[in-house]
């Protein structure tokens, strides 16, 4: 049995994702998470979320970290993790009505981030977000709505910082890797709305950080 990762802002940035997730995966079965690093998220929001069936995923090197929290927690409700990799295709062959990520889009390089919409355009399920079969929590609610993205993480504002520390992180970013770097709201919206989604909510999160909701339409 290996160690199971750790990462401290998984601690302090789950109860106010679960809070929000709580409404907008309300609707929602199944749900893709793109990234689940540690596999803290995945086991913390299954647990809150015990309606939802919960796809962990990420490259494969992260697995064996994430299937340690998985199996210690026991929930029937999360999937052991799948290879993701958002530049490779393979993925996009999976259906779902919720997709979710948290601090993912400021590691990738914008080729990647470019995939990354293109995929979850690919997975996510128009109509309604409930699953067939599955009765929603909130029929008149479901009927109309589309599959939900919800992303966790720091955006900048008109090409601008929206505080010192997103500026710093920034920096630091971008010295361990050129291509990385804390993206513009505006251009990821931009990505989104060409995959047909539509941004319902830009909530505001603690340490400068922001969690935006987009809904499929049509």
């Amino acid at each position: 049995m290996i160690d199971k990762p750790f990462s401290e802002s998984c601690v302090q940035n789950r109860e106010p994702i679960l809070a929000v997730l709580r409404e907008v995966f309300a609707d929602c079965r199944q749900v893709l998470e793109i990234g689940s690093g540690t596999g803290q998220h995945a086991v913390y929001f299954g647990a809150g979320l015990p309606h939802l069936v919960w796809q962990s995923a990420d490259v494969p090197p992260h697995h064996a970290g994430i299937r340690a929290w998985l199996d210690e927690a026991a929930l029937p409700n999360v999937r052991p993790p799948i290879a993701l990799d958002v530049s490779q295709p393979g993925w996009r062959s999976g259906r779902y009505d919720a997709v979710f990520s948290a601090n993912t889009l400021h590691i990738m390089g914008w080729p990647e981030v470019e995939a990354f919409f293109e995929g979850v355009g690919e997975v996510l399920r128009k109509g309604r977000c409930a699953a067939a079969g599955a009765p929603p929590a909130y029929p008149s609610r479901a009927l109309e709505a589309g599959g939900v993205l919800a992303v966790y993480g720091p955006f900048n504002t008109n090409g601008a910082y929206t505080s010192e520390s997103n500026a710093r992180f920034d920096a630091w970013l971008k010295a361990r890797d050129p291509a990385s770097g804390v993206r513009d709201f505006e251009a990821v919206d931009a990505l989104a709305r060409a995959q047909g989604l539509v941004l319902q909510q830009d909530i505001a999160m603690p340490a400068n950080n922001r969690t935006l909701v987009w809904r499929r339409t049509g």
